[in-house]
């Protein structure tokens, strides 16, 4: 296997571990069993990947024949499960740390999935289409989360704070401008990735949003 492949697929399972802890998190939090915590741990790592596959025209999606993320995302949802469930009181009077860490890990999902989403779109042929590669980009790193929050009744967190979607745009229109001049993928791949992290981070610890209509009630 080359290293640019290699390089990928490593990427790629921390991504998937990254959401997987992330969405087993909220199930937690939202109160949901063992399946819950499984399930919604899968879709939020899985999620992104699965749209994009579609749009990309690839049936089926790789998630279905590809195993080792699935079992990854199982593996990383059932760890942070039994870990809650040790902790048990501790966990729940942790809350904003746990909250925290949570956040980490979701933006950490966010931003090696952003740029994974725009490979798959430049090896499936589409690099001369640059919103397309970002599209894909955007779409494989929120997609798993968009799909959370709807499965457990609450508005998308992307729909509504703490510049989200606009850190995978700018991710994965960075890495397509850098690998556009030529740079290499491995530095590419890097720096997109610590500037989505960056941004998500910096987004939440300072509460940046972006404009919206506030509710009046008279």
């Amino acid at each position: 296997m080359e290293f640019l492949e290699l390089l990928l697929k490593w990427v790629e399972i921390l991504g998937t571990a990254a959401f997987a802890a992330s969405g087993a998190m909220v199930a937690i939090e939202r109160g949901t069993d063992l399946f819950g915590v499984l399930f919604l741990g899968i879709v939020t790592a899985l999620g992104g990947g699965t749209l994009r596959d579609i749009l990309l025209g690839e049936f089926p999606p790789r998630m279905f024949y590809s195993y080792s993320y699935l079992c990854i995302a199982a593996a990383t949802a059932l760890i942070v499960f039994i870990a809650a469930g040790a902790l048990s009181k501790k966990y729940h009077e942790k809350y904003d740390l746990i909250n925290k860490i949570c956040n980490y890990f979701d933006a950490l999902g966010l931003a090696v999935f952003s740029v994974t989403g725009v490979t798959y779109a430049i090896r499936a042929g589409f690099f001369d289409n640059p919103f397309l590669c970002v599209f894909l980009g955007m779409t494989t790193g929120i997609g798993g989360g968009v799909l959370r929050d709807m499965m457990t009744g609450a508005v998308p967190f992307v729909l509504k704070k703490r510049i989200y979607a606009v850190a995978a745009i700018v991710g994965s229109l960075l890495y397509w401008v850098l690998l556009r001049v030529s740079l290499s993928q491995f530095s590419s791949m890097g720096i997109s990735v610590a500037v989505v992290f960056l941004i998500r981070v910096l987004a939440t610890q300072f509460c940046w949003d972006l404009p919206k209509i506030e509710e009046h009630t008279s």
